[in-house]
């Protein structure tokens, strides 16, 4: 199978291409924008590396042959999404109409694009939260990956062109850079084995659906490779948990102190989001994540065993 990953040299796109890559009955097109970010883990005779710009500007060519895309390319994050909210939705909605038209234009079979289950569903809504919750974001990342989905739906409507959505909660695990942007388990922890200060926004009363990049990984291709009944599906751990218990299970894991700055609450937080995977549990099993307590300490364990990963 020919299969196009974008946005490859990602968190996601890194642990996707290493287990896709595992099958020689897979030819992979990584592309990101350079290949200096690629791990040499991907390197390998059935990986076809690209570099490429992730815009409008892309050269769409490269979708010929291909017969699945993945789109995981996004350029904002849900806490700064709202400072420039056209230019970013220029970027990434027509992006993704291209890209989606291109699909068509060069015969792609199917598009798999990992949305997000933690910023559509917005504020006002019944924990865990389902995939027929009413979607009402509250920043525009949200805006932009809900816009994004309805897209898929009318390419698939107007042309056939098939697809699945995947509402991800809050992966962590290796290969996610530890830059406070993103992935609190992963910086929190990162920071502990560093002794670096830990920012908290608000009283860390805050919960989320934490879920390891290995499930995830399991729960994509497990959409991806079976004839699956719906077109969209959330994916996480199916639980909560806070902030203040995020800290106590680090502190607990790796027997330290941390240092904690607390700082105001930002209006971009939802106070509480986690997801119910009945869907797809109930189409392709129990997905028996990993502990939030094993996760952080193979997810320490990694940056102890990869300092090179976080040297920066």
């Amino acid at each position: 199978m020919n299969i196009l990953i974008l946005g490859a040299a990602g968190f996601i796109g890194t642990n996707l291409a290493i287990e896709l890559s595992k099958s020689k009955d897979n030819n992979l097109t990584l592309v990101d924008k350079s290949r200096e970010y690629f791990v040499p883990e991907i390197k390998k005779t059935n990986v076809n590396i690209v570099d490429c710009c992730l815009d409008s500007d892309m050269d769409y060519s490269i979708l010929q042959g291909q017969d699945v895309v993945f789109h995981l390319v996004s350029t904002v994050i849900p806490t700064n999404s709202n400072q420039h909210i056209t230019q970013d939705i220029k970027t990434n909605v027509i992006f993704s109409s291209i890209l989606f038209e291109s699909c068509v234009r060069y015969g792609v079979k199917k598009v798999i694009f990992i949305s997000s289950g933690g910023t559509v569903y917005g504020k006002d809504v019944v924990c865990p939260i389902s995939e027929d919750m009413p979607t009402n974001p509250i920043t525009s990342y949200g805006i932009q990956k809900i816009t994004i989905e309805k897209l898929l739906f009318l390419y698939n409507y107007m042309y056939g062109l098939d697809y699945r959505i995947i509402r991800l909660s809050n992966p962590y695990g290796p290969y996610q850079r530890p830059n406070g942007l993103l992935g609190a388990v992963t910086t929190f922890t990162y920071n502990a084995l560093k002794e670096l200060p830990i920012y908290v926004y608000g009283d860390g009363s805050v919960i989320r659906d934490f879920i390891y990049i290995d499930d995830v990984i399991r729960g994509i291709m497990n959409i991806f490779l079976h004839d699956s009944k719906h077109k969209v599906y959330n994916l996480g751990s199916g639980y909560g948990t806070s902030i203040n218990e995020l800290i106590e299970t680090i502190s607990s894991v790796l027997s330290c102190k941390l240092n904690l700055i607390y700082k105001d609450s930002r209006t971009v937080d939802v106070p509480v989001n986690y997801l119910n995977i009945n869907r797809y549990e109930t189409e392709f099993g129990k997905l028996n994540s990993l502990s939030l307590r094993d996760g952080i300490k193979r997810t320490a364990d990694f940056f102890i065993c990869n300092r090179f990963f976080v040297t920066s």
